[in-house]
């Protein structure tokens, strides 16, 4: 990628970071961080398979009166036959530790894809039908809910947009968590679009520090921080990363930024410690 369109890539998730959660446009920003990702691929076809796979979502919800008068049930299903039927994705159960799977342009080529970027294309689709849909913060395994005006439907987005009941959903916790595993309060918690990206792109930060590229983890955990500049957490691992790359002025700015978010608790004392210590070292 020519050095602007990097720019450009980089400064339109900072514009995205100063927007509401509402107004985000999900599959846009994802696209961003796969052209960062992967500056030789053709980011614009990928564009187009988007904007085809929105304009099939429309036709279909248009065509079906029961999704189209709230029947989430049937908001699934419609979904389900547009984006793993008629345009192929599917879970990339094969080679699911590939960074392409993660990667929204590599994922339109290959139509393959771990779960939450399987939940950027229906989150992009529900959006395009006028349809309520939002991430489930599920252990382990991102799931999707679509609204309807009776309730809600739980979808497996990796499992071809299947429905999950209660004992759906039960078996799944204890396949992920041992069987003693149960269902409890807060499973079902609902995750806001910029939480769906920051995951999309934490499995690419996480693949490239297994790899032992410091380097690449850092530059892919201050591209977040473009989209989520308030997020105590990214500004902490981000210092953290910056030491161990002896990088110590910009250790101290991140640090800081992190400690001037949360100054408070056992979490915010250790980082105190910990820019002692690097003040120290400049001294």
């Amino acid at each position: 990628m020519a050095p602007s369109s990097l720019a450009e890539a980089r400064n339109a998730l900072t514009a995205a970071g100063q927007l509401p959660d509402a107004e985000l446009d999900v599959a846009g920003i994802a696209l961003q961080f796969a052209r960062i990702d992967a500056p030789e691929a053709d980011w614009q076809a990928a564009g187009a398979a988007l904007s085809a796979l929105a304009q099939d979502a429309v036709a279909a919800a248009a065509a079906d009166r029961a999704a189209d008068a709230g029947d989430a049930e049937r908001r699934r299903a419609v979904l389900s036959g547009v984006i793993h039927v008629a345009h192929g994705y599917v879970g990339d159960t094969e080679r699911y530790d590939d960074p392409a799977n993660a990667n929204l342009i590599k994922v339109t080529e290959r139509r393959r894809a771990l779960p939450v970027a399987l939940g950027i294309l229906w989150l992009h689709a529900a959006e395009a039908a006028g349809w309520a849909a939002h991430g489930i913060d599920f252990p382990g395994h991102f799931l999707l809910a679509l609204e309807g005006r009776r309730g809600q439907a739980i979808v497996d987005v990796f499992d071809g947009g299947t429905a999950l009941h209660a004992n759906d959903l039960r078996a799944l916790l204890k396949r992920i968590e041992g069987e003693r595993a149960e269902l409890r309060p807060g499973l079902l918690r609902p995750v806001d679009k910029r939480a769906v990206l920051l995951r999309l792109q934490n499995n690419l930060k996480l693949r490239r520090l297994r790899a032992g590229d410091l380097d690449g983890a850092l530059a892919c955990a201050e591209d977040m921080l473009r989209l989520a500049p308030d997020q105590a957490m990214l500004w902490r691992e981000t210092g953290l990363m910056n030491q161990r790359l002896d990088r110590v002025g910009a250790a101290l700015q991140c640090l800081d930024r992190a400690l001037a978010l949360e100054p408070h608790g056992e979490g915010a004392q250790r980082l105190r410690r910990v820019i002692e210590e690097l003040r120290q070292r400049l001294n």
